[in-house]
C-alpha cells in the first residue's frame, strides 16, 4: 500500500528568506521588519527628532485636514476610508476627527499585515472615537484591497497609503503597483499618497540610520525572527546596520553587512549560507521624489494628480490621485 505524503508547504516568509539568502547579491524584503518588537521599534523611530516624515506629516494633516476632508467628502455620498498599512493610525486619527466634526457617513478599514498592529488600532479607536465604524482588514495591501472592492462595488472608495511607504518601491515597482490600485479604482474614487520629497542629503541620511541605534535594531530585526521563527542561529552582534542615499536618484538603501566571514544555519529550511566578510544583505529602499517624478509615475499608471498638500518646510507632500 502506499504511503500518502504530503506535499512540503512553506509560508511566504519562508520562501522570501530562502530566496533572498541564496540570492546574489542576497536580499530580504523589509516587510518582515514587522512582529510585534518591530511594530514597537518602528513606533520609536517614528518618534525620534532624526525621523521628519513623521512630524512632516502630521504638519500636512494639522494645516489642511479641513480641506482634505471636503476633498473625501465633497459629493456628499457615503463612502469607505481604506488605509494601506494603517499601522497605529494616530496621524489618520485627525482625518478621523475632521470626518466625525462634518458629519460624514463613512466606514473605516484599515489594512494592515500585522495582526497585533490592528488590535492596537482598533481597541484604540473604540476608546477615542467610538461613533467611527471600523472594519480592520488584516492581509497583504491587494488580498485585502480586493476583497474590499468586491465587497462594496457600489460604494464610493477613498485609499490612503501613507509614511511614504511607496517609497519601498523604485520606480519601476510603483509604476506596477499604482498601476494595480488604479484598475480597482472607480472614476470617482481617490488616492491619497504620501511621498518623501527630495531634500538635503545628510538630512535623510540622519533619519535611517540614527546615533541611538534604534535605527538598526528595526533593521536586524528581520534576523532576529529568522532565529525565532525559523530556527536559525545568526549572531546579530556580527552585522552592521548601514545606510547610502544616491542624491541623483533619489534612492536611500539600507543593507545588513556582515563584519566577518560566517557559516549561518536555517532549521526550518535545512539551509546553509556562507557569509563573506563585508558581505551584503540588501533590505530597504527608501525613495524620495519631485513634482516631475510623480506626474511621470501617475502617468505611467493611468492616473492623474488632482491635489497636492505640502508641509510648511517643503520637505514632504501627500498627492491625491484620481483615474485619468
Amino acid at each position: 500500500m502506499q504511503e500518502n505524503i504530503k506535499p512540503l508547504i512553506r509560508t511566504a516568509f519562508e520562501d522570501e528568506v530562502l530566496k533572498g539568502l541564496t540570492d546574489y547579491p542576497k536580499h530580504l524584503s523589509s516587510k518582515y521588519f514587522y512582529d510585534e518588537k518591530g511594530d514597537q521599534l518602528f513606533q520609536d523611530i517614528m518618534s525620534m527628532p532624526e525621523y521628519y516624515l513623521t512630524d512632516a506629516e502630521y504638519d500636512i494633516f494639522a494645516n489642511h485636514s479641513e480641506k482634505i476632508a471636503a476633498l473625501f467628502t465633497a459629493d456628499s455620498t457615503q463612502f469607505n476610508l481604506i488605509e494601506l498599512g494603517a499601522g497605529d493610525g494616530k496621524k489618520t486619527k485627525i482625518i478621523l476627527q475632521k470626518l466625525l466634526d462634518k458629519k460624514a457617513k463613512f466606514t473605516y478599514l484599515p489594512i494592515d499585515i500585522s495582526q497585533n498592529v490592528l488590535n492596537q488600532l482598533s481597541n484604540s479607536l473604540h476608546s477615542e472615537m467610538p461613533e467611527v465604524v471600523v472594519k480592520p482588514q488584516q492581509g497583504t495591501y491587494f488580498e485585502a484591497l480586493e476583497a474590499i472592492v468586491s465587497q462594496h462595488n457600489q460604494s464610493k472608495n477613498v485609499i490612503l497609503f501613507l509614511g511614504s511607504n511607496i517609497g519601498n518601491l523604485l520606480h519601476p515597482q510603483a509604476v506596477i503597483f499604482l498601476k494595480q490600485v488604479q484598475e480597482l479604482m472607480s472614476k470617482d474614487d481617490l488616492f491619497f499618497v504620501g511621498f518623501d520629497q527630495k531634500k538635503n542629503p545628510q538630512t535623510i541620511l540622519d533619519a535611517y540610520n540614527d546615533q541611538t541605534g534604534i535605527t538598526a535594531a528595526f533593521n536586524k530585526n528581520i534576523l532576529v525572527r529568522i532565529n525565532s521563527e525559523l530556527g536559525g542561529n545568526f549572531n546579530i552582534d556580527k552585522f552592521l546596520h548601514w545606510e547610502v542615499y544616491d542624491p541623483e536618484t533619489g534612492t536611500a538603501k539600507s543593507y545588513l553587512v556582515a563584519k566577518e566571514k560566517q557559516q549561518v544555519y536555517i532549521q526550518k529550511l535545512d539551509l546553509n549560507i556562507t557569509f563573506e566578510a563585508w558581505e551584503t544583505i540588501h533590505t530597504e529602499i527608501s525613495q524620495k521624489y519631485d513634482d516631475k517624478t510623480i506626474n511621470w509615475l501617475a502617468d505611467k499608471s493611468g492616473l492623474i494628480v488632482q491635489e497636492q498638500f505640502s508641509d510648511s518646510k517643503n520637505q514632504y507632500k501627500n498627492y491625491v490621485f484620481k483615474k485619468a
